[in-house]
């Protein structure tokens, strides 16, 4: 990673920070926005049925004053409570039946949007190129939503893999393949790769889910992987920059820390956020599933 004010090469998540804080003049070049219009947002992803943490993560976001909410897909999956995940997440976006959109408070909030992830895909298609932990578990997800009824299928058949509002793009996976593709750290290891997953950005910052490892990465190979709750920080200090935001996962992290992970967006600043959560909880619904696999609990507790 290269720091932009100095060219020395630096490690991801050490100073210089390549991010700038909002209140810092370096960023007073970068694009503004009329103070107000856009909605403090929590951009969450990879619930994965994960009922505790899902709650923890709504909570706190209802605390902290958001008026939007934007899931970005795998609301099921690895976990054991995918109805009850999926009510949840229809009720604060806005994206249920009636369309109103309801914080875990019990105020009214403005519509959000919840995205297709592979997960869910593969409930409607088929989970072959899973492997069989996670094969196992979208079988007996499929079967849970069966007994749901037809609101939940048709919730999912309705989810689209991309959308973009005046100022962020919106995918689970990557701008080039919105589903399945993987944005990663090592990814900055391979030029042409990289590149290539800013060509299809339809707006200057992306935020996406899938590999359950919170980061942001700039289309000049910089990236930063935030460890705590950090922010809010300007994400694009210059008018030409490019970013993508991976918001990490809130029911399965996979970067060695077991608290959850999302991140709000006012517009023009990002906070990550990291929570602790009834990880023990989590792991007793999974084991409660015969047909789940242990494995499924076990990971929790190890944040991989």
């Amino acid at each position: 990673m290269v720091a932009p004010s100095t060219g020395r090469r630096v490690v991801a998540g050490q100073p210089p920070h390549p991010l700038a804080h909002s209140d810092d003049t370096t960023s007073q070049s970068a694009p503004t926005r009329p103070s107000g219009t856009y909605p403090l947002t929590a951009v969450f992803s990879d619930v994965h049925s994960n009922r505790q943490a899902l709650a923890r993560a709504l909570g706190d976001a209802a605390a902290r004053g958001v008026r939007r909410y934007v899931c970005l897909g795998d609301v099921v999956g690895y976990g054991a409570m995918p109805l009850e995940c999926l009510d949840r997440v229809m009720q604060v976006t806005g994206t249920g039946p009636d369309g109103r959109a309801i914080d875990v408070l019990g105020r009214e909030v403005e519509p959000g949007l919840c995205l297709l992830g592979n997960h869910e895909q593969a409930l409607l298609d088929s989970a072959e190129d899973f492997n069989p932990r996670a094969r196992a578990a979208i079988e007996w997800t499929r079967s849970a939503i069966a007994d749901g009824g037809d609101l939940y299928w048709n919730f999912v058949g309705g989810l689209v893999p991309s959308r973009c509002d005046a100022v962020a793009q919106f995918v689970h996976g990557s701008p080039r393949d919105p589903v399945k593709e993987y944005v990663m750290p090592s990814d900055v290891r391979h030029p042409e790769k990289y590149g290539a997953l800013f060509v299809p950005m339809e707006r200057s910052i992306c935020f996406v889910g899938h590999s359950h490892v919170p980061a942001v990465y700039y289309d000049d190979q910089r990236y930063y992987r935030p460890r705590e709750t950090e922010g809010p920080y300007r994400v694009l200090a210059r008018p030409t920059e490019r970013a993508i935001v991976n918001v990490g996962s809130v029911g399965q992290p996979r970067d060695g820390d077991v608290r959850l992970s999302y991140v709000l967006f006012d517009g023009e600043n990002v906070t990550f956020v990291r929570l602790e959560y009834d990880v023990q909880g989590a792991q007793a619904d999974i084991r409660g599933v015969s047909a789940l696999p242990e494995y499924l609990a076990e990971r929790l507790s190890q944040g991989r």
